[in-house]
């Protein structure tokens, strides 16, 4: 017995097999000063980066528009697809340090928040963006001053707790000796609700100049509250011609947040766990049981949730921490989606190590994932009668599984087919061939697809292509077969099938939808 158990150890040392599909989960690089270059976009899209996240926190639309032209060249040159999200700013507090001298702050000095612009920031004063602060807050509440995308290990953030509310100036007490470098700070403070939109003014301009000249596919909505800040950005998005199509995914980053967690998962497309900011508003000890509990809706509602914060350490050094790699593979364990990676590929020092170490810790994890017991606790979580596209995504799983098909191929036009599949989290990837829409606003014809595709980027396990328009949605089974041959060649490039191999494909064909194993001759 302990021999077995020795062999099954050391198999676990032995180093990784080096695939084209490097994990199942999906990672999410914010693109910024140290990861904009056509060369080092290219080699994070080479290590598994699969949506670029714009953050417009900082940066001017210029910027930001040639990030995003350089990542366009290198996704043309490595011929790899990559999703677009746009982050917004929220009603996030911000401290302004105009000359940006650094600011020294002393253990139990005294600081002054203090809504007016005009002055300078010092040890004794900090300007910030919010006049509604004093209201707010009350003695004894704790405010959290951070460096933008702070990874907690910097000396660059530092605990105040209020003293007392002078007008509209807060006098705070200093917790612990910090630095203040840089010219833009994050604040946050704990558990109290800041009465500013969730959707900004300056939200709303970059999403209808930068948004709708770049076709977002996604939109990072900071600090979603309610269910309501979700319901009036899609019908802000509605009136913006083919935004109609973005997804939003809440973020959630605040005790609001997850109070009204349930309703917010209705109406929203995905879920981000924005656990810097949880992890203030929260105590410590409680962090872990929000991110458990909230994958665990989102997997049951067959939408996808991503964490956020999983390896701070790698902004300065090439590998995380003991720590940090046990945290992104339980995070897979727990179902998660995607990781995001903030400053450790917008200022950090290896954004493709980073990439690329964090997708091998997530292949590890997906090795191990018990698909049996989680495919049998999404079945009971469902219920009977199952809706009939449910059954038979569920079934084509189930055939996969038993049949050790190599790959599920789909055919989808909205990516929902493909959803419900990578739902019931096949050990094998899902190609999902999208297959364009023809559809009309009455005045000009066009054809949907490409929005969709670039969407599955965000699900664990689906691997997109887009289809020939020339083959639109309703169509022959002949056309099918000869879209499942170049899938079945895509596939083949890519080194995931090889002869001989079982493939399961799910298509619909008229009102019916059909799954069928099929084997691979030479």
């Amino acid at each position: 017995m302990s021999s077995a158990k020795g062999n099954e150890a050391a198999s676990g040392v032995q180093k990784t097999a080096q695939s084209f599909f490097p994990a199942m989960t999906k990672i999410v690089g914010t693109l910024g000063p140290k990861s904009r270059s056509v060369e080092v976009i290219e080699g994070c899209l080479k290590a598994g980066l699969s949506v670029a996240r714009f953050d417009f926190s900082w940066g001017s639309d210029e910027y930001h528009q040639e990030t995003l032209e350089n990542l366009k060249k290198a996704v043309k040159n490595t011929k790899k697809l990559c999703a677009v999200m746009l982050d917004t700013l929220g009603p996030e507090l911000q401290v302004f340090n105009k000359n940006g001298t650094p600011i020294e702050l002393e253990a139990n000095a005294v600081v002054t928040l203090t809504p007016d612009s005009s002055r300078e920031a010092s040890s004794e004063l900090l300007p910030i963006n919010y006049a509604g602060l004093a209201q707010v807050v009350k003695q004894g509440d704790t405010i959290f001053v951070g460096q933008y995308l702070f990874t907690g290990s910097e000396t660059t953030s530092v605990w105040l707790e209020v003293a007392e509310v002078k007008g509209q100036d807060v006098v705070c007490l200093v917790k612990n000796a910090a630095t203040l470098a840089g010219s833009l700070f994050t604040m946050h403070a704990s558990q109290v609700r800041i009465d500013l939109p969730t959707l900004s003014d300056s939200d709303k301009h970059v999403i209808s100049t930068w948004g709708v000249k770049n076709n977002i596919d996604f939109i990072s909505l900071s600090y979603t509250r309610h269910a309501e800040d979700v319901r009036q950005t899609r019908a802000y998005l509605s009136k913006l011609g083919d935004l109609n199509q973005t997804q939003i995914f809440a973020k959630i980053e605040t005790i609001e947040g997850l109070k009204h967690f349930d309703e917010i998962l209705q109406e929203a497309d995905g879920i981000i766990l924005s656990r810097g900011n949880l992890g203030i508003d929260l105590p410590p000890e409680k962090v872990f049981l929000f991110q458990k509990a909230a994958v665990y809706k989102c997997n049951m509602a067959g939408k996808p949730s991503i964490i956020t914060r999983v390896v701070d350490s790698m902004t300065d050094n090439l590998r995380p921490t003991r720590a940090e790699a046990t945290d992104v593979a339980n995070a897979v364990l727990d179902g998660t989606d995607g990781i995001l990676l903030g400053a450790e590929t917008l200022r950090g020092l290896y954004p493709v190590e980073t990439i690329s170490i964090v997708g091998k810790i997530c292949a590890e994890a997906e090795k191990v994932h018990n698909q049996a017991a989680y495919f049998k606790k999404t079945v009971k979580y469902v219920g009977e009668p199952m809706t009939h596209l449910e059954s038979i995504a569920s079934s084509a799983v189930r055939a996969a599984i038993k049949v050790k098909a190599s790959v599920i191929v789909v055919f989808t036009s909205s990516g929902r087919a493909a959803r419900l599949i990578a739902k019931y989290r096949p050990t094998m990837p899902v190609l999902a061939v999208v297959i364009p829409r023809l559809t009309t606003n009455w005045l000009k014809w066009s054809f949907t697809g490409a929005f969709q595709a670039r969407q599955c980027l965000a699900v664990r396990g689906i691997f997109p292509m887009l289809a020939d328009p020339k083959h639109a949605a309703e169509t022959t089974s002949a056309t099918n077969e000869s879209i499942l041959k170049i899938a079945l060649d895509h596939g083949k490039a890519a080194g995931i099938i090889k002869p001989h191999d079982r493939i399961v494909v799910f298509q619909k064909v008229g009102d019916s939808s059909v799954v069928k194993i099929i084997e691979l001759e030479e």
